[in-house]
């Protein structure tokens, strides 16, 4: 999130109460007696203004009941009928019955005496009550993808969340009136408190499964339970990327079951390929010994702690290695070190626009914060030592129940200057 002076800050989550608007109507008077004269909520203001002569100004459905609600304050309430939608006969009714005056010529504007009708006549009244629209402020929210949409009872828009906050964004949760545009103080605090332990909640459940996720555990266990987990074949933005290149040193990181590092030692690269685990470096060690490849040195490592400096490579590549945000860019910091001058730096991976898809399962969509644009990665590099091109490349994929989808990578390729 970047500041209005220039400062930029990061977080895991995100908790958005930035309230609400309220639209006034637009009549002349209303808006510079809001909070003195004109009101709008009884259970605000109503005690303070019990007793008095109360003007309900009716823009909206919710006029008569309004009315309703100060006659029990009041027995001198007015209703002006102004722009508001014909009542219904039961209504009508009602305010008859409680002894409530409708006036239906339009409203002119409203004074410190009272009530100015279009006819030029003034109705004296002490008070004048409103419904203002109730209109969140989801300028962050809707940039981030979660807009306020209209509220189920008319009175105005709110950004949807789920009983503990959370919106339909993973990590960006709501409370307060700009979600519940209905909500008092009290309330918009019991809701804070309640986003707040879902937060952390989510927070413990997502460190119990980066412990899980990130091990080399977990990977071996993976890639021991299936015959192949990946394809056999190199990764496409690999090849379009490197086919041009002249063959040196390559360094390939997380290199899984070897595909890339294979098809690059083919091309003649001397190649160090790095993954976590040694059960995909076995496997991969054995294919490429079968197929009769030299070339490639197979090293087990945790990329999350790993550092391959002092060496430098004509390539250092990377595909798909999705890791939270800060270890992601320490990741990505460090492989762009490790390449020599004159070098290519390539980085891979899911465009976050995959949440939208149904590719890989939930896991993807969930986890937000493990995807990256290429611009992010751009962002690592300082400009003056390299050329650096941004992409993002529509590819064709199988979701889960493999039925054809399109995907988009995040594809960073940079040449280190000589």
């Amino acid at each position: 999130m970047t500041l209005h002076d220039g400062h930029e800050l990061t977080a895991r989550r995100l908790l958005v109460t930035s309230g609400l608007t309220d639209e006034l109507p637009d009549v002349p008077g209303v808006r510079e007696r809001f909070g003195r004269m004109v009101l709008h909520c009884p259970y605000c203001h109503g005690w303070e203004v019990r007793d008095r002569a109360i003007g309900v100004l009716a823009t909206g459905p919710f006029a008569v009941h309004q009315a309703l609600l100060f006659r029990q304050l009041s027995d001198d309430v007015v209703v002006f009928t102004h722009t508001a939608p014909p009542f219904a006969p039961e209504q009508d009714a009602q305010l008859a019955g409680r002894g409530i005056r409708v006036v239906s010529e339009l409203v002119a504007a409203v004074e410190d005496s009272g009530v100015r009708l279009a006819d030029g006549s003034l109705v004296a009244r002490d008070v004048v009550v409103v419904a203002p629209r109730l209109v969140a402020n989801d300028g962050l929210l809707a940039a981030l993808g979660v807009p306020a949409v209209e509220h189920e009872s008319g009175m105005g828009m709110h950004v949807p969340a789920q009983p503990t906050g959370a919106t339909a964004v993973p990590g960006v949760y709501v409370a307060g009136n700009v979600t519940d545009v209905f909500a008092q103080v009290v309330v918009a605090a019991g809701q804070g408190l309640m986003a707040g332990a879902a937060i952390n909640a989510d927070l413990i459940e997502e460190e119990a499964q980066n412990s899980v996720m990130f091990s080399a555990g977990y990977w071996d266990h993976r890639y021991g339970s299936t015959a192949r987990v990946w394809s056999g074949n190199p990764n496409v933005q690999l090849v379009a990327a490197v086919s041009g290149l002249k063959p040196g040193t390559a360094l390939d990181v997380g290199s899984g079951e070897g595909a890339d590092a294979i098809w690059l030692a083919q091309r003649g690269w001397q190649v160090t390929a790095v993954d976590i685990s040694q059960v995909a470096l076995d496997r991969a060690a054995q294919e490429a010994a079968a197929a009769g490849i030299e070339g490639i040195s197979w090293r087990a490592a945790d990329v999350l702690t790993w550092d391959p400096a002092p060496e430098r490579y004509d390539l250092v590549s990377a595909q798909y290695i999705h890791l939270p945000g800060e270890a992601r860019m320490a990741l990505h910091r460090r492989l762009a070190a490790a390449v020599a001058p004159g070098g290519t730096l390539l980085i891979v991976g899911h465009h976050p626009s995959i949440r939208e898809t149904t590719f890989g399962g939930p896991h993807h969509r969930h986890r937000l914060d493990l995807l990256f644009t290429a611009e992010e990665v751009a962002a690592t590099l300082d400009p003056a030592d390299w050329h650096i091109e941004v992409s993002t490349v529509d590819r064709p994929a199988k979701d889960p129940e493999g039925q054809p989808i399109v995907i988009q990578d995040a594809v960073l390729r940079a040449t280190r200057v000589p």
